[in-house]
């Protein structure tokens, strides 16, 4: 199996948490990252800005109708829920909230899954909801690798622990060991 590409969803905690992950990923890292973090819907581009500055990966806000590309990580921009499409493409919507939120992690695991199938990994991160809880079933279901933060290691354990009562995950691990385990994983998969 080769994966093609990484879906993370993280809420409260979350600039620690990524900080912990995407600043250690390479330059050539070999699959895009896509990213839901909970944020206010007057949210600037700071954590954007800030990732991309202390980053070898390039990190961006992911823009209707672009083309997903490896070795980027790309953020649902705020207030819009993010989709995959079947060609590869991003799409953004302002339809109703899922799980009290837009951008939701949900929506961006599930539309993944329809054009990734088995060769999705999918990451719940620190939370103090339940959302992604369903889009990480259906990653495993499809075939997916799925991983969780460990719940005694996150901020916020709501959404790990949520993850991990509906899923029987592949892997769970410390937040500081989750971007060596996918340098690992996707060097191992060729």
């Amino acid at each position: 199996m080769q994966y093609k590409a990484i879906v993370i969803g993280v809420s409260a905690g979350g600039m620690n948490a990524l900080g912990q992950i995407i600043p250690r990923l390479p330059a050539d890292f070999p699959l895009p990252v896509i990213v839901v973090q909970h944020i206010s819907p007057q949210s600037d581009n700071y954590m954007i800005r800030h990732f991309n500055n202390i980053s070898k990966i390039r990190v961006k806000e992911a823009d209707e109708k672009e083309k997903i590309k490896p070795g980027t990580v790309y953020f649902a921009p705020p207030n819009y829920h993010l989709m995959v499409e079947n060609d590869f493409t991003f799409s953004l919507s302002v339809e109703e909230r899922v799980n009290f939120s837009r951008p939701s992690i949900d929506v961006l695991f599930d539309t993944a899954v329809e054009a990734y199938w088995g060769s999705l990994i999918g990451i719940i991160l620190t939370g103090a909801n339940n959302d992604g809880s369903n889009g990480l079933k259906r990653i495993k279901e499809c075939g997916g690798f799925t991983i969780v933060q460990n719940p005694d290691n996150s901020e916020v354990s709501a959404m790990p622990e949520a993850a991990l009562k509906l899923v029987k995950v592949d892997k769970i691990l410390d937040v500081d060991k989750i971007a060596g385990f996918l340098m690992k994983l996707v060097a191992t998969d060729k």
